[in-house]
């Protein structure tokens, strides 16, 4: 019994049920009450886009305040070490491309493009909630001030800082986090009763399962050398992110899923400093998961469309995703549509195949997203490492205030 009490306190737990809740609850709901759903969805999505830049300035600039005069050091070899990472799985996608597809996609055809919005449920009002600034401007914002803080040393201005923070943390806590399984549970309810979503997994499903297959090895790799380089036992450490990797699988957004990888990465070891300043900056330019996913499927059309793609053309594909991708916004489907341009420009894609591709990953963008979370788990362990006790952020306190709802669902979700 306490073992139940304490698993069906934790937020993983929560996660879980409402997925399988939204995915039974599509095979018989009526589409006036999901609806309702939808309109929620839409409310708590738009605020979710409003919020996030003032989340990742609030979360980044104290810590690369607290870092100091080497903050410029560390951003570049956290910078480098996720694309590094991003590159890799985008390589993984090429050469799965090159010596999976010709048995696996024998004989296939590139299919008929499906608008997967076409016969999905409609929200019966929306309220727009337009943010304060991009998710890139709030990064590069929080870089300026972070960086020029450590110069002038304003106690002031931190302490300031410091004070918001802690009032983000606490609206995550008390209104965000407990919300989280009734959105995700919108989010199944909505894609299980939209059967054009079925349609584009149907067509890509040798690809889908292959893409399964390869983001558990992609992680396994990025664990391994993980704990390779911090001394920690990789498994423990990747299953401790299990919380964060749930999270962002019902919500598709890395930067919503924040506050959850930031505990689960405290749990393995990091410091609190390295955890606030890898995590926020991670969940904008790391995207492992998503250039695994969005090779899969650009270079499967490519191949059952006959498309010419020379080695040389592939590879500059790659490199320049990994960098648009960056400006992708933090909401689901951002990294597609930033992918867009170069599918057309490098790839040779036409509308059509566009829109086949958009679907495609639309359809799966969760597992994306949760794979680039979980990674980011890893890189944290990384720079936790290599930094050495350079990265400390200033009277850090551990679990305080907003952070408390957090600490307690992922220890419950331990079972600890």
């Amino acid at each position: 019994m306490d073992l139940l009490r304490v698993a069906a306190q934790s937020l993983l737990f929560r996660i879980i049920v409402a997925i399988i809740l939204g995915i039974v609850c599509s095979l018989f709901f009526p589409a006036e009450l999901a609806r309702v759903f939808v309109t929620f969805n839409g409310l708590f999505g738009n605020f979710l886009g409003f919020f996030i830049p003032v989340l990742i300035f609030s979360l980044i600039t104290p810590a690369i305040a607290g870092i100091g005069k080497g903050a410029g050091k560390w951003l570049a070899i956290t910078t480098a070490v996720a694309y590094a990472s991003t590159i890799f799985a985008g390589f993984v996608a090429y050469g799965a491309a090159l010596f999976i597809y010709p048995s696996l996609l024998a004989g296939e055809t590139v299919m008929k493009s499906v608008d997967i919005e076409k016969g999905a449920l409609e929200s019966y009002f929306t309220i727009e909630m337009p943010p304060p600034m991009g998710v890139l401007t709030a990064l590069l914002l929080a870089f300026c001030i972070g960086v020029g803080m450590t110069a002038v040393k304003s106690d002031t201005m931190y302490a300031g800082l410091r004070d918001l923070e802690r009032v983000i943390m606490r609206v995550i806590s008390k209104f965000v986090i407990p919300l989280l399984p009734v959105f995700i549970f919108g989010v199944f309810l909505s894609m299980g009763m939209n059967g054009n979503l079925m349609i584009v997994l149907q067509q890509f499903v040798k690809v889908l399962v292959l893409a399964i297959v390869l983001t558990v090895l992609l992680l396994l790799v990025q664990f391994v050398v993980a704990g390779a380089v911090s001394g920690r036992n990789p498994i423990t450490c990747l299953m401790r992110m299990m919380p964060a990797y749930a999270t962002a699988l019902g919500t598709s957004s890395s930067a919503a899923t924040i506050p959850v990888t930031y505990e689960c990465v405290k749990r393995n070891g990091v410091a609190p400093g390295v955890a606030g300043f890898t995590v926020p900056l991670c969940a904008t330019i790391h995207l492992a998961g998503s250039m695994l996913k969005i090779g899969l499927f650009a270079f499967a059309i490519v191949y059952m469309a006959g498309i010419e793609v020379s080695t040389g053309k592939a590879i500059g594909f790659i490199l320049m995703l990994g960098i648009t991708m960056i400006a992708a916004p933090g909401v689901p489907g951002g990294a597609i549509m930033a992918a867009v341009g170069l599918l057309g420009s490098m790839l040779g894609f036409d509308t059509d195949q566009v829109a086949l591709m958009i679907a495609a990953y639309i359809a799966i963008d969760s597992f994306g997203t949760a794979c680039n979370v979980t990674g980011d788990g890893a890189i944290s362990l990384v720079i936790n490492k290599l930094a050495k006790g350079h990265i400390d952020r200033v009277a850090q306190e551990e679990d305080s205030d907003g952070l408390e709802f957090i600490a307690a669902d992922v220890r419950a979700s331990e079972g600890t």
